[in-house]
């Protein structure tokens, strides 16, 4: 062959080389998105049996050969959409939802999705905005043992009969608060509940225990969007990660997420050796359902929803959502997107749904729950804390945190102080940064000579700062070197940090506070010999670590967690506020006791414990769901509506003291009187809901038009969300009969309905109060009524602006009973102008 010819090969070879990498480089990168589609899902097909309005779907009432044959057809007419619509090869189907929802989730490009969107039949196309974790003493501190226990016979039958649903990153199985007691078993049949236990790694399919009555997961849209790590990203429904799992004087409630609502009673609390108390969820008698859709390596919203679909068709009494999107949809509504159009069905099909409202906490306009139909909760922290002391060799005793063990002697004996700065090796080959000199995080730095039996200061620093260093690389620095305990202190160049309970395997306290730490600068400064280079010649300080895993109860309580998002709630990505109060409830979320999965994928100073002590959204959230479990089991007819009003009317908006619940601002230990965009209608008070006297009721056809009211939406937005028509519309957003009244934008004057039920078993005479928002004089009629059992009273709530303001004011409404029923409704109110 010819050298020409040699060379026009080559240059062949090299241009389809370069046309190859063009394509790859310019082809569409795939997502995931959701669709919805028209036609009626199983739940809600016409061939299925009536149902009582907000009575929960039975699916073992449903005619079993027509709603199986109808599932079959919705999956077919999916594949043939998607066949018939898409280019062959382009697209990868994820999941069919047929139970409450109409439609798929589809792997493809935005090119094929916007096929999708274009074509007919199609009500709504949204890209995958994946889903986030949204991460005892609460019963004693709620007043169960006391209140709504013992009404239902003790802890040993509270919560029987009922099925609590978690959508989350799994459960595990040989978790003592999970196991069935052959002893005492459950004493209720579960007619209306049905599952299946789905077997896999780490999860036979025995695990199934009778506490634990279903476990499934979800991970076609995780595996779409990432290649999973097998190691830890278990295709069963084990929990790798310990989201899926709290502590009293007397009880320790398991509060993380299954644990807390439904966590067996008295289970032994041992780590590290100590013995913290017995474990307890808040309603211990409940069943439990899992379906994992989050993994250690990511969480996608198709394998949520998918759950959501199936739990409802499984018959679940409660829906836990300690999880969901982090940020609102960009093309639609908050209420329309995806997530929340599946709560909505599931709603209809009577499931109590509970969220997490956010760890975004403590900016306005934070909540990532926005929708009526779902109660949203916020974090507060109880009066129990762990606090440990660092004695110094002058008898100074430094207050700090770390759940930890003393120092050798239980404190008593004093032990050479050391800075790490001071001990680092002047011969070493390492890279001389602030990890390395003075964050503790690397032992070959250290001289271990002179850190060994010693004391040393840890300084907090850029490594913190930045997110790279941690304290499990402290803890592993003091083992090797064999530090007799370590304190980690702040620094003033990075001011004050937030000091979690940790339980620290060595001797350890964390000392937040720069104040503090000058005092032990100081000290140390003066008892440390130095040469004239500043070399250290002798160290004469002296300190002790004192226990820090005993708990104190003392202080203002509850007061709101700096993390818990905060209202107002909003319609849009641009904020928008809607007449809609959120959060809808407080519950406690900081420092809880947590089942943990000892793998803690996702915590590694958290590995090989079973309990861990955390904070966050998601521990609140499953107090709530246990809560509406025992609320369900004392008034078995009622809906999820009316669990939600008597939750929000008997709350409390004040501390244990009597005085305001105070909030925790964007300074760190600064408090400011809260709202309630902070706590909702109040701190929920599980045995008052029980008996709240008056229910305000609110049902599928009253969310519809709650939507067709909302100004920022058109009929055919509604539709094409919901396949609903606007056939009825409230006059305003506002009159949704929610136990709330939020005006988002009054001007001049406007009036407010309500309608309230007696659910009590007398005859009761009520009389109304108001006290007014700043800025607004506000009337109710009628001034008093009566009401006999089951009967109803319309209210009528009139609003004039008398100042109009920059921001929203609150104030609320009062109902007091004959018979001591007393009901609280928040009014929250932005007056625009007087006319």
């Amino acid at each position: 062959m010819s050298k020409e010819a040699d060379t026009w090969t080559s240059s062949r070879y090299v241009l389809l080389l370069l046309l190859v990498i063009f394509a790859i480089s310019t082809a569409e990168e795939r997502n995931i998105y959701l669709v919805l589609v028209e036609g009626d899902p199983v739940a809600f097909h016409q061939g299925s049996l009536p149902r009582v309005k907000g009575a929960k779907f039975d699916p073992k009432r449903q005619v079993y050969e027509v709603s199986k044959a109808h599932a079959k057809h919705l999956v077919e007419s999916h594949d043939q959409f998607l066949q018939s619509t898409l280019s062959k090869g382009s697209y990868s189907k994820l999941y069919s939802f047929k139970n409450i929802v109409n439609g798929f989730a589809v792997h493809t490009t935005p090119s094929q999705a916007k096929k999708i969107k274009d074509a007919a039949g199609v009500k709504l196309v949204e890209k995958d905005r994946g889903a986030k974790l949204m991460t005892t003493y609460t019963p004693e501190f709620l007043g169960l043992p006391e209140g709504i226990w013992t009404q239902e016979g003790g802890d040993k039958n509270a919560g029987e009969g009922i099925v609590i649903g978690f959508i989350d990153t799994g459960i595990n199985p040989l978790h003592p608060s999970f196991a069935y007691d052959m002893m005492d078993p459950p004493t209720s049949k579960l007619s209306n509940s049905s599952g299946a236990c789905e077997g896999g790694p780490q999860f036979p399919a025995t695990s199934c225990n009778g506490k634990i009555v279903s476990a499934r997961f979800f991970s076609a849209g995780a595996r779409a969007a990432t290649t999973l790590n097998a190691s830890v990203d278990f295709l069963s429904p084990f929990d790798a990660v310990g989201h899926g799992r709290s502590v009293t004087k007397k009880y320790i409630i398991f509060s993380h997420v299954a644990s807390t609502a439904a966590g067996n009673f008295g289970v032994p609390v041992v780590m590290n050796g100590f013995y913290y108390g017995r474990a307890s969820g808040m309603a211990p008698r409940a069943r439990i359902s899992v379906y994992k859709a989050i993994y250690p390596s990511l969480g996608t919203l198709a394998d949520v929803v998918a759950a959501i679909d199936q739990a409802t068709v499984d018959g679940v009494d409660v829906l836990t959502l300690s999880i969901g999107p982090d940020e609102p949809p960009e093309d639609s509504l908050t209420v329309l997107g995806t997530f929340d159009i599946f709560m909505l069905f599931a709603r209809k099909a009577g499931v109590f749904v509970v969220q997490a409202a956010g760890n975004h906490g403590p900016s306005p306009y934070t909540v990532v729950s926005y929708s009526p139909w779902v109660v949203g909760v916020a974090s507060c922290g109880t009066d129990r804390t762990y606090p440990g002391t660092l004695v110094l060799g002058n008898g100074q005793k430094i207050a700090g945190v770390g759940l930890s063990g003393p120092s050798f002697g239980g404190g008593l004996f004093q032990y050479k102080l050391v800075l790490a700065k001071d001990a680092v090796k002047l011969n070493g080959t390492f890279p001389r940064t602030l990890q390395y000199v003075e964050e503790c995080q690397y032992p070959e730095a250290l001289d271990p000579i002179a850190v060994q039996g010693s004391v040393v200061i840890c300084t907090f620093s850029a490594g913190f700062y930045n997110g790279t260093s941690t304290l499990t690389a402290i803890i592993d620095t003091a083992r090797i070197l064999g530090f007799m305990g370590f304190v980690f202190v702040a620094n003033p160049v990075y001011g004050d940090f937030i000091a979690e309970p940790i339980p620290f395997s060595v001797p350890g306290i964390m000392i937040p506070r720069t104040s503090d730490a000058l005092i032990i600068a100081q000290y140390y400064q003066q008892q440390t010999s130095r040469d004239r280079r500043g070399f250290v010649t002798k160290y004469g300080g002296k300190a002790a670590i004192g226990e820090g895993r005993s708990a104190a109860y003392m202080g203002r309580a509850p007061v709101v967690s700096r993390l818990s998002s905060r209202g107002p709630d909003f319609i849009d990505v641009a904020r928008n506020p809607t007449d809609v109060l959120k959060p809808d409830i407080l519950a406690p979320g900081h420092q809880i006791w947590a089942a943990w999965s000892p793998m803690s994928a996702l915590d590694p100073i958290l590995s090989g414990y079973s309990f861990a002590l955390l904070s966050g959204t998601s521990m609140a959230t499953p107090h709530i769901a246990g809560i509406a479990a025992l609320i369900k089991q004392h008034n078995p007819s009622w809906t999820p509506s009316m669990i939600a009003s008597a939750m929000s009317t008997t709350a409390t908006k004040y501390d244990k003291s009597g005085e305001p619940i105070m909030a925790e601002g964007p300074g760190i230990y600064s408090l400011y009187p809260s709202t309630p965009f902070d706590f909702g209608a109040g701190l929920v008070n599980p045995t008052r809901a029980t008996d709240p006297g008056l229910v305000f009721l609110s049902e599928y056809e009253d969310y519809m038009s709650f939507l067709c009211s909302l100004p920022n939406a058109d009929p055919a937005t509604i539709r094409t969300a919901t396949g609903e028509s606007c056939s009825h519309s409230f006059r305003i957003p506002s009159d949704l009969n929610m136990p709330s009244v939020t005006v988002s934008a009054l001007v001049g004057s406007q009036s407010v309905r309500r309608s309230v039920k007696n659910v009590a078993s007398k005859p009761e005479t009520y009389l109304c109060a108001v006290l007014p928002p700043k800025g607004v004089m506000v009337d109710i009629s009628p001034p008093w009524f009566t009401l006999a059992p089951q009967e109803i009273q319309d209210l009528e709530l009139k609003l004039n602006v008398t100042q109009a303001l920059d921001s929203f004011s609150h104030g609320e409404i009062v109902l007091t009973g004959s018979l001591n029923h007393i009901l609280r409704i928040p009014l929250s109110t932005f007056p625009v102008s007087i006319s």
